[in-house]
């Protein structure tokens, strides 16, 4: 619905947004835009971290039914590539490295790993969980940068829109209520948009970076598991 019809008064929220300036328009654009990116990113994290999830169950389940590192190593390679299988095989391949054929020897003829070794394998560990931790941290920044900006491009819209209003004014020479109101709506219509977009940006950042938090956690203890059942059968 148009506005603009024998000189009528906006009577709606669209009515407002097309009838308004160049500037306010360019303003709800951008959050427009910000909106669509700010859902898009929400909806990609959500199936990312519910996919790890399931990946970590499947990893997990499969482990308890193995009893030693060889056989875990095995039957995790078969699994689809997760960020634990991913773990498993970087850390199994550089012992490999370390210590060629350890894997396959029996008990009594292994060798355990130098004090150097052992804390190279671990800093190795670490790095891949750092590089796990980043990946998985892909796109959630923008989630926190789009739930700070989107208020203040209200707030710049609502700025212009007031300007505009009482620069309207001045030239009409008219300061009563009818006149003010419309131009104040307008104005604000910008502020509830930007709200609006970062009120659910703010609360999926949240809650993905408590995510994360965990993911991390559950990854780096993950690391220290393998490195235990290393030492438990005698290979460290």
């Amino acid at each position: 619905m148009m506005f603009q019809v024998g000189g009528a008064l906006p009577t709606s929220a669209w009515e407002l947004v097309t009838t308004s300036s160049v500037a306010t328009k360019i303003v709800l654009l951008i959050l427009v835009l910000f909106s669509i990116v700010s859902w898009f990113l929400i909806a990609l994290k959500w199936v990312q971290f519910r996919k790890v999830r399931q990946q970590a169950d499947r990893v997990f389940g499969t482990l308890e039914r193995t009893r030693r590192l060889e056989d875990a190593y095995h039957a995790v390679m078969k699994l689809p590539p997760s960020p634990y299988g991913r773990l498993l095989r970087e850390g199994v391949n550089f012992f490999s490295e370390l210590r060629p054929g350890a894997l396959k020897e029996q008990t009594g003829q292994r060798q355990t790993l130098s004090q150097t070794q052992l804390d190279v394998l671990r800093m190795m560990l670490a790095k891949e969980v750092s590089a796990e931790r980043d990946l998985m941290a892909r796109f959630i920044p923008w989630l926190a940068t789009i739930g700070s900006v989107s208020p203040l491009l209200g707030l710049l819209g609502t700025v212009l829109g007031v300007m505009d209003a009482f620069l309207g004014i001045a030239a009409g020479g008219s300061g009563n209520i009818s006149a003010v109101a419309p131009g104040v709506a307008e104005a604000l219509v910008t502020t509830v948009l930007g709200l609006a977009v970062a009120i659910p940006a703010v609360m999926a950042y949240n809650l993905f970076a408590s995510r994360l938090g965990i993911f991390a956690g559950e990854l780096e203890g993950f690391a220290q598991e393998v490195v235990g059942t290393m030492a438990r059968e005698g290979r460290i």
